[in-house]
């Protein structure tokens, strides 16, 4: 018989009472069979945990071992076995990055290579203190165990890694670098901003401290073409009122209200209300 399961369901119901029926949530028991057990999946689930109780036992007795070594010379035993857990936590980090890249083959070489490296160093640290105290055959041995837990970790990454085909590998690369250039872009920016921020800064201190600036002069031909309406504007005689103001612009060929109410405010009153001014424009347009 197969192995069942269950499983609290719920579905709705008509319910009446005195000829009123409403829909009610009913609450049901199912029994549902249990998919087969993966013994695969089990399998490579206690090996990775055992791969994991490896690796802390290899950095306990690493470091111990090194600790000790390093302890001859320095004077500090904190620091000493502080400088000996280094040894096994660089190729196990390695170890790490390898099963990061572990879809990307070719990003994996340097994290794998480099792994290598750091374990030959910590194998070479772990056997000399065995050789400085006069058990050579021990500190091999003694070696011995974080290279196991290496070979260990290798082989479950091997099973672990999923390489791309040639054509997935160069789509997968493609999205990645376009997602980092969108993200080097944005730290661009903010340096063309600083550096564009720190140039208005520079020239706006230049320009404080030797006057205006030749931009800044109303007589050069390149501010008269940025400013048209400059030309148009007339020069003033004297105090004016609204009235005389909007009979002088419309006179100087201003026919532009808002160029009206801005040269009214200029010459006659800062505060003049535009349903003012444009009374005055429509009397003067007015024909007579």
């Amino acid at each position: 018989m197969p192995r069942t399961r269950t499983v609290e369901r719920s579905r709705l119901v008509p319910h009446t009472i005195d000829g009123t029926t409403h829909l009610v949530l009913d609450r049901y028991e199912e029994k549902v069979p249990l998919p087969p057990r993966d013994w695969d999946r089990l399998v490579l689930t206690g090996v990775t945990a055992a791969a994991a109780v490896i690796g802390v036992a290899s950095i306990i007795w690493s470091t111990a071992s090194i600790g000790s070594l390093l302890d001859l010379v320095v004077p500090l035993t904190a620091a000493a076995y502080a400088a000996a857990l280094v040894f096994d936590l660089v190729w196990l980090s390695c170890m790490a990055l390898e099963w990061l890249a572990r879809y990307d083959q070719e990003r994996a070489v340097l994290p794998r290579r480099a792994g290598y490296v750091a374990l030959g160093i910590a194998m070479g640290a772990v056997g000399a203190h065995g050789w400085i105290a006069g058990e050579f055959a021990i500190g091999c041995v003694a070696a011995a165990v974080s290279g196991l837990a290496k070979v260990m970790w290798s082989v479950v990454l091997r099973h672990h890694a999923k390489p791309l085909d040639s054509h997935t590998q160069q789509w997968v690369d493609a999205e990645r670098a376009k997602a980092g250039g969108r993200l080097a872009m944005v730290s661009v920016r903010r340096e063309l901003t600083r550096a564009e921020e720190a140039v208005a800064a520079e020239r706006a201190a230049l320009s404080g401290a030797s006057g205006p600036s030749p931009d800044a002069d109303p007589d050069r031909p390149e501010a008269r073409v940025e400013n048209p309406d400059d030309e148009e504007t007339p020069a003033t005689t004297g105090p004016m009122t609204i009235a005389d103001a909007v009979r002088t612009a419309v006179s100087s060929g201003i026919t532009d209200p808002d160029a009206v109410l801005r040269y009214v405010r200029k010459v006659a009153d800062a505060n003049a209300k535009e349903s003012s001014v444009e009374r005055y424009l429509r009397t003067v347009r007015r024909p007579a």
